[in-house]
């Protein structure tokens, strides 16, 4: 992985397709539409997929769907090529405005907050996907998920895996369960091919656990050992699973676990930012060595495995830090053992 000191530069990187991004969207049939495609992954995701489009000489769109509450980020899109509509995905009424299209990437969703306003959780994770699913039954749909429906194992035992069953703790995780549920319904129903996207800890420089980790050493803040390890990909690999997995859709839907193939403990990722930054370590909390750990094998055997390796990521989190790269401010409570986001 290059060293990236510039914001274009990460955004280069992160939306720079791959071969198989470029092959994949060459057999892509029809246009895509992103839905949440203001948050964190979602600009990157938009225009990667743009510019593989534009790579293998196809005119099919993208459209990216969000409130928009920057006009920045509406722009950059815009700009890009990706065609952009502005929709309150909670209106009723606006999902049923939204032009049909042969592709759907559902990234919407609500985590941070949930816990002081579990009513509003519920009804972006459960509601709208029961408005989306039904508006969109005849597209293939990618559903955006997370490891947090998982329980929690130990380290020692390895990931969760497709087959186990759910048991989400707390009513953020118990929503994102009923999400599930819902397109899991929808897709029998309608005979809607489908794929449930599981995604552990997608790490931008910007974001992510490996940041939250690198910015408390950094700054010489303890570092919170309550979860043991953790699992991680690069938001780019993440981009191209996410884009890539339309054509694994299936009708019921299919469930795939997404992350990096490491476990990384966090008293070493911690011990390898202190040495990098020369900094003392300060550890706090106590773990009873369970995390939520997830196994992507089924990911890596269909899609192949990530372009960048842990060892290097680490590596260029650092190296943003060090050259003072800037941060989104949205720290991913990875240490939270008790649901409550």
């Amino acid at each position: 992985m290059i060293r990236i000191d510039t914001e274009d530069q990460l955004n280069r990187l992160l939306t720079e397709p791959s071969g198989a991004d470029v092959a994949f969207a060459g057999r892509l049939l029809g246009d895509t539409m992103i839905l949440g495609a203001g948050g964190k992954m979602g600009p990157t995701l938009a225009q990667r997929l743009q510019r593989a489009l534009h790579e293998a000489g196809s005119k099919s769109r993208v459209i990216a769907v969000s409130r928009f509450q920057s006009s920045a980020a509406q722009r950059e899109l815009t700009e890009s090529g990706v065609e952009t509509i502005a929709c309150d995905l909670l209106d009723p009424e606006s999902i049923s405005a939204l032009p049909q299209v042969e592709n759907v990437l559902f990234l919407a969703g609500r985590k941070f907050g949930s816990a002081g306003d579990p009513d509003l959780t519920w009804a972006m994770n459960t509601i709208v996907p029961a408005q989306v699913a039904q508006h969109f039954r005849g597209s293939r749909m990618v559903v955006f998920s997370t490891g947090n429906v998982y329980p929690f194992v130990s380290p020692e035992q390895g990931g969760c895996v497709e087959s186990d069953a759910p048991a989400p703790l707390g009513e953020y995780a118990q929503s994102c369960l009923g999400r599930e549920r819902i397109f899991e319904y929808y897709s029998k129903k309608f005979n809607t091919p489908c794929l449930i996207f599981r995604l552990n800890y997608a790490i931008d420089l910007r974001y992510g656990v490996l940041v939250d980790i690198a910015r408390q050493v950094y700054d010489g803040n303890p570092v919170d050992i309550s979860v043991p390890a953790v699992n991680v990909l690069w938001q780019g690999d993440a981009n191209s699973y996410a884009m890539r997995s339309l054509e694994l859709c299936e009708s019921p839907a299919r469930i795939l676990n997404v992350t990096g193939p490491e476990t990384i403990p966090v008293v070493r990722a911690a011990n390898f930012f202190a040495r990098r930054f020369q900094r003392e370590l300060t550890l706090k909390g106590e773990s009873k060595g369970l995390a939520l750990l997830n196994d992507a094998s089924a990911c890596h055997a269909a899609l192949g495995y990530p372009a960048v390796p842990a060892g290097e990521l680490m590596e260029a989190v650092a190296a943003w830090i060090e050259s003072g790269g800037s941060s989104l401010n949205k720290a991913t409570k990875f240490q939270v053992t008790d649901g409550k986001f």
